[in-house]
């Protein structure tokens, strides 16, 4: 093979074609194949990066060298004597995937009559004698037929169960109702008659096409993943192409949850079900990802958490660290609802027990729900606890999706009734991190949502006004704190930064504020908004605080409204309300935010702004009224985060929209 190969590359005049980067010429194209060829039986994935590089898969796009070098691939592809196969069979699956998903402009005019000729060599690899050369093959086994015939021909497990997921793939992009009605029958076949893992990946594979499948074999999935004895089996049998190794039962569980997006009951049913048979049989791993599975559930559905409190309660026990510190986050983001356990969570406040890679104690996450419910008791040492994962770095890490520890601020912006008790750890940690710290604006974030009751922390926030990192925020803490800041008004008039005209904005408005001259405020900010350009318009969101001293300013602040976008709209349409005192056109204006989250839309952040502009003007039309209590009622977390922040905007949207349906 090897000296055949090398021969026909050199008959290619690689120097004429077209590259997929300028930085990979098509030389590079054949040197890549040269050097595969030469390595033959030694050749290993690695060897094959250089060819990825050529082939630039991620660009959108299949050049002529991509044509010219296709049937040099599937000759070592299909060559028993080159070691690395299987990831040239890969590599041939990824270019079938990455030129039909191409513009068709951006694929070379000889790439699909190229592929079609390579057809026969693909059937070849879908029969080779490899198993994993024959897994991997298989999206190159175009069409349900040639599906079918390798599920009626294989024999080995680890292909024949994924050979059952890509005819389920097949048949829901399959228009005939021939070919899905052969696939149906073969996935009901499976499920009365093979093994245990087999027949949950052939309701995997009626679900692609079918979505009512895994609802109906509910009963099927539960007792095949939480049979103790089927476990090992899935690791042994479940792969699927371009994946290393088996999928252990924990993976299909979360696969398997994937199934009930269009169900959520049925899906906590799988998910309480799941854990009910854990606890019973003592299965920690099961354990674990079913409550991982009920996390991501009550992400997106509120309904959920009434049935998983009081699961996640009784496994605050468990003697699993990391059942109990998924138990524990899951009431910290459940916030209320974990109130009847909360002599548990103090239980657990000095809890070390971890969870992997995933962050934090159960201590952490006990101390967090307590702090949710407003237990004092998660009070002492709680801001020293907090910084502790940022001592000595600046900041640290974590996986968005997956149970984490919260962000600071989310934690202590809640706990302004219990101001006095955490301001001296807050005041010194601020101390100790106003030198460049990572959380010095979180802290003055704190401050700021704390108001006069942070006021204890003046000299604090003074001492940061000189640096221009965090002055503007050290402004709204000292604004925010009313009268009892005022003495602080000559040191704010010194922070100006003389080359940053925003600023200069900012440091008027806090000094008039603080009891400043308002006249001189107001004619800053008022000419900044009169001159200002597309898209912000200059501060028009601080003229509105002026009311009706800024009503010279009106007309300006009605054409940005006008003339805005999304949000600046809304901050105009606010300041025209407070200059005129007058609700129209402001609330029209305000309730074109509603209606598209109410239609289903995600625009949460606009949609909460316009809530609590609402709420201030104190009216609402009928529509919005309709409207807003459809979106209450739905089961949807009023959130596009999918961690713990879902829980909390959602519970802050929802908070928003109550206060605008009692208004009269």
């Amino acid at each position: 093979m090897a000296g055949m190969a090398l021969k026909a590359l050199d008959e290619v005049p690689w120097e004429r074609l077209e590259s997929a980067l300028g930085h990979h010429p098509a030389e590079e194209m054949r040197d890549a194949l040269r050097r595969l060829a030469l390595k033959g039986g030694a050749a290993t994935e690695e060897d094959c990066y250089p060819l990825f590089g050529c082939f630039a898969l991620g660009t959108g796009r299949v050049a002529a060298v991509a044509t010219a070098a296709l049937p040099f691939v599937v000759a070592l592809a299909g060559d028993p004597g080159m070691g690395a196969r299987v990831t040239l069979v890969g590599l041939l699956a990824s270019l079938s995937e990455a030129a039909a998903e191409a513009d068709p402009g951006r694929v070379d005019a000889g790439w699909h009559e190229a592929w079609r000729a390579q057809r026969p060599r693909f059937r070849a690899l879908l029969a080779d004698p490899l198993p994993e050369v024959r897994r991997e093959a298989l999206p190159l086994g175009e069409g349900i037929g040639v599906l079918l015939e390798r599920w009626h021909a294989e024999t080995d497990p680890t292909v024949r169960l994924p050979v059952l997921l890509a005819l389920g793939t097949a048949a829901a992009d399959c228009a005939d109702a021939g070919p899905v009605d052969r696939v149906r029958a073969v996935v009901a076949r499976a499920l009365r008659t093979e093994g245990p893992v087999v027949r949950v990946a052939a309701v995997h594979a009626w679900a692609a096409f079918d979505a009512r499948a895994a609802v109906r074999e509910l009963d099927l999935l539960v007792d095949v993943l939480s049979d103790p004895a089927a476990r090992p089996q899935f690791e042994a049998i479940w792969y699927v192409p371009d994946v290393d190794g088996g999928f252990t039962r924990e993976d299909v569980v979360s696969w398997t949850a994937r199934l009930f997006e269009g169900a959520p009951r049925t899906g906590l049913a799988f998910v309480v079900r799941l854990i009910g048979a854990a606890r019973r049989n003592g299965d920690t791993l099961l354990c674990r990802a079913a409550l991982d599975e009920g996390w991501r559930l009550s992400a997106v559905r509120p309904s959920a958490a009434s049935s998983l409190v009081p699961l996640a309660g009784a496994l605050l026990a468990d003697p699993d660290d990391g059942v109990r510190y998924r138990a524990a986050h899951l009431l910290a983001v459940l916030g209320p609802l974990a109130a009847p356990y909360a002599d548990e969570l103090a239980a657990l406040l000095d809890d070390p027990g971890e969870a992997g890679f995933l962050e934090g104690t159960v201590g952490d996450h006990a101390r967090w729900a307590l702090t949710r419910i407003g237990d004092e008791r998660a009070l002492p040492g709680l801001v020293e606890r907090l910084y502790a994962p940022y001592e000595g770095q600046y900041s640290r890490a974590y996986v968005s999706g997956d149970p984490r520890l919260p962000e600071v601020e989310d934690v202590l912006i809640p706990l302004r009734a219990h101001a006095q008790a955490l301001l001296p750890a807050v005041r010194k940690l601020l101390r100790d991190d106003g030198v460049g710290g990572s959380l010095t604006c979180c802290f003055l974030e704190v401050l700021t949502a704390w108001g006069p009751a942070a006021a204890p922390a003046l000299p604090d926030v003074v001492a940061l006004l000189d640096d221009t990192r965090y002055s503007l925020h050290a402004l709204d803490a000292l604004v925010a704190m009313g009268p009892a800041a005022k003495s602080a008004e000559p040191a704010v008039r010194r922070c100006t930064v003389l080359d940053f005209p925003g600023n200069h904005h900012k440091v008027a408005w806090a000094a008039w504020r603080l009891g400043g001259d308002r006249d001189a405020a107001l004619r800053l900010i008022g000419e900044a908004v009169l001159t200002g350009e597309a898209p912000l318009y200059g501060p028009v969101g601080l003229l509105g605080d002026f009311g009706p001293a800024a009503a010279g300013y009106a007309g300006r602040v009605r054409h940005v409204m006008e003339h805005g976008d999304s949000w600046v709209r809304l901050r105009a349409a606010v300041a025209l309300w407070s200059v005129t005192g007058e609700p129209e056109p402001t609330g029209s204006v305000l309730e074109e935010y509603v209606h598209p989250v109410a239609g289903g839309g995600d625009t949460y952040g606009l949609f909460l702004d316009a809530l609590r502009a609402l709420a201030r003007i104190g009216t609402v039309s009928p529509a919005a009224r309709a409207a807003l209590r459809a979106v209450r009622g739905s089961d949807r977390r009023l959130s596009t985060y999918r961690d713990y922040r879902a829980f909390l905007e959602d519970a802050e949207i929802r908070s928003a929209i109550d206060d605008v349906l009692a208004l009269p």
